[in-house]
């Protein structure tokens, strides 16, 4: 077995600096950002079932004056009408400086206006037209509950025309795995069709294996719930103390070709920004300590 490329873990590592973080648009918990996260994060805001755009704005706008980057989420089965969209890409950009959002399907089956998906608000020109400089969309590296994968794939690579022609910077973040080989399986099946989007990696924080197991049952994350169920007392030992270090160790040990398209990471705090925070804190620390030359760590003086 060949060594871990240490440039690339290095690499990885150094990408942590600027993880993105999720909160909820029923209570962004700005103190606890304030504590445990710096200014400039990128702020993600989910758009929950029956959410109302408006306060999702206001949400975001209360990010911005505390010194976040707010990135909204837009959920297309959400908008009741195309004027609805409009107002909320505009108020986003004029009232909290919005220039990236994610643009998710949404969890309600039914579209409560004109747009059944991503793809329709994406047809709708509102994105280039609002001046927003980046789109991130979803990526399912244990496959999409309901399409095939081949499709996904024509998805993503429409996306890449998209972006080109449009000049938005277009990139994908995943949801969330418990072990990293199905994610460097999906980013080898993407380098191989030559899609060629960055890849944000989703990263479940440290919380209970019963909160785990609800969120992923949420997010449809079939494999991923079999192997918590499968391997319950090693994992929910290690994802409730220390978060998904399995996950971050599997790729920085993955040779450096096949992690060459993610570009960030973002942190699901399903157990709460305060302990998804210190994980990040003591993660980095750790790995810092690990990458230090041996007389750092030792205290040896050299001769």
């Amino acid at each position: 077995m060949s060594a871990p490329d240490h440039a690339s873990s290095r690499e990885l590592d150094a990408l942590l600096s600027s993880v993105s973080v999720e909160v909820s648009s029923r209570g962004h918990q700005l103190g606890e950002l304030r504590e445990h996260f710096p200014a400039g994060t990128d702020v993600t805001i989910t758009f929950l079932p029956g959410d109302n755009y408006r306060h999702n704005v206001e949400t975001a706008a209360v990010l911005r004056r505390a010194g976040f980057n707010p990135v909204p989420h837009i959920a297309a089965r959400e908008m009741p009408s195309r004027e609805a969209l409009d107002d909320f890409l505009a108020r986003a950009r004029g009232e909290a400086e919005v220039t990236r959002i994610v643009l998710i399907a949404g969890d309600v089956a039914a579209a409560k206006g004109p747009f059944k998906s991503s793809l329709d608000v994406r047809a709708s020109g509102l994105i280039e037209a609002r001046g927003l400089a980046r789109v991130s969309i979803a990526g399912h590296p244990e496959g999409h509950p309901y399409l095939a994968a081949d499709a996904t794939f024509r998805g993503l690579e429409a996306w890449r025309n998209w972006g080109q022609q449009t000049e938005i910077r277009v990139d994908v973040v995943t949801q969330f795995c418990f072990e990293s080989a199905p994610i460097l399986d999906w980013i080898a099946k993407l380098d191989a069709r030559g899609v060629g989007l960055p890849v944000i990696v989703g990263l479940a924080g440290p919380a209970s294996p019963a909160t785990l197991t609800k969120f992923a049952l949420r997010c449809g994350v079939g494999n991923s719930i079999r192997s918590l169920r499968s391997q319950i007392g090693r994992f929910g030992r290690l994802l409730t103390d220390t978060g998904p270090d399995d996950v971050l160790r599997g790729l920085q040990s993955a040779p450096a070709q096949a992690t060459a398209s993610i570009a960030g990471f973002h942190l699901f705090p399903f157990g709460g920004l305060r302990k998804a925070g210190q994980w990040l804190s003591n993660y980095r620390a750790e790995t810092r300590g690990q990458m230090a030359p041996a007389a750092s760590r030792t205290g040896a003086q050299n001769p």
